[in-house]
């Protein structure tokens, strides 16, 4: 039982199992994320993709098996939106992960899930779109907005990530043969399989109900799905060797402070310094720190609401860095706190100018009353005329 560093109290005790058979409601969540339309924005003239969330894993599994001939083992559903259906209270999510697990052991298999990623793009195009003079290498540049392949050190696992239109849920396609760190913090471990809900959705004609749904196996990759699933709902912040998570976990971390989640351990200032160290490692140079900071605010702080966050956020960054960076020269560290500061002075002045804008009140013009004079004088009765008879 882990003790918390504030508020008292202990996680509650259990037998330690990561897998977890989802209920009826976390089930019905799960599908209503599966249902979702997702909207996958082309650039130039290339039309907007409008797709379920269950139809695009369909098309591009069957690309994989069917056309690629690649086994696939599973599919889950990660990241926010899998913490969404776990959690009793909504969770909100930018992205939509979704992981396939294939094998990546040669170079011509990487090239194989991009084919497959392309040609389901393909199939995906409105009807009336002509395709005879489409390339796999424009769909590329129209849906595509990052590109990653991993394979080197023990990893082995390509990112495609669809959409580029700020404002709206990116598809997150991952296709993973060996991972050696796939979480950073517990709240955000879980894993949900899909496969059985896809295939009752293909097979039974009859919606979910309480009284017939599919057997669904989620996963804490953190290793206990109880205890990360408590923390979730207690909004604990929880993670284990973040010298081994790229970046440190430090900028989630400030994530999650900035959202009043608070540490489970009494020890994670220890861990603060792991982060702080990680991060310095991947990001050495002003150049490298500015690029970052700017794309984390730019992908986790979307809307109105959100980027009213960032100023608190990066408060929140210099302060961990300030007293938790022991990896710098005196001068480096002022650098970077100048550099955080800086960004933090360019948000707040553009939320001002922004209140600015729509608050800015508009002149009501004054008019002088119609009568000013304070006596009580009143106008003679008019004398009324006689009634005729």
């Amino acid at each position: 039982m882990d003790p918390l560093s504030e508020g008292g109290g202990t996680t509650p005790k259990h037998t330690k199992q990561n897998l977890a058979v989802l209920t009826y409601e976390q089930v019905q969540r799960l599908s209503d994320v599966m249902d979702e339309v997702v909207s996958i924005h082309g650039r130039g003239n290339f039309p907007t993709l409008e797709v379920r969330l269950r139809d695009l894993v369909t098309v591009v599994r069957s690309k994989l098996e069917d056309v690629e001939k690649m086994s696939v083992k599973d599919i889950r559903l990660n990241g926010g939106a899998a913490s969404h259906v776990v959690a009793s209270d909504p969770q909100p999510y930018n992205d939509l992960d979704l992981i396939f697990g294939v094998e990546l052991s040669s170079a011509r298999n990487f090239e194989r899930v991009k084919a497959a990623v392309l040609a389901s793009l393909m199939d995906l195009l409105p009807d009336g779109v002509s395709r005879k003079r489409i390339t796999t290498c424009s769909l590329k540049e129209a849906y595509v907005s990052k590109m990653v392949k991993v394979n080197q050190d023990g990893d082995r696992w390509s990112l495609i990530s669809l959409g580029n239109s700020r404002g709206h849920k990116n598809v997150e396609l991952k296709f993973v043969d060996k991972i050696r760190r796939p979480f950073e913090f517990s709240v955000d471990s879980f894993q949900i399989v899909l496969d059985s809900l896809l295939l009752f959705n293909k097979c039974s004609s009859l919606p979910i109900s309480d009284n017939l749904y599919p057997t669904v196996i989620g996963e804490s990759v953190y290793g206990d799905f109880q205890e990360a699933l408590y923390h979730l709902q207690k909004k604990l912040i929880a993670t284990r060797a973040p010298e081994e998570i790229r970046g440190g976990g430090l900028l989630k971390y400030c994530n999650l402070l900035v959202r009043n989640y608070r540490p489970a351990r009494a020890d994670m200032k220890q861990l603060e310094r792991y982060m702080c160290s990680r991060f310095f490692i991947d990001f050495p140079d002003l150049g490298q720190q500015r690029a970052k900071l700017h794309s984390y605010l730019s992908n986790h702080f979307v809307g109105r609401a959100e980027e009213e966050l960032r100023y608190p956020y990066l408060m929140l960054l210099r302060r961990v860095v300030e007293q938790s960076t022991v990896c710098l020269m005196g001068h480096e560290r002022r650098q970077t706190l100048a550099l955080i500061e800086q960004l933090a002075t360019l948000v707040l002045s553009q939320q001002q100018a922004a209140l600015f804008y729509y608050y800015t009140p508009m002149a009501v013009p004054t008019y002088p009353p119609a009568c000013s004079c304070t006596c009580n004088w009143m106008p003679p009765a008019t004398p009324q005329a006689p009634c005729s008879s």
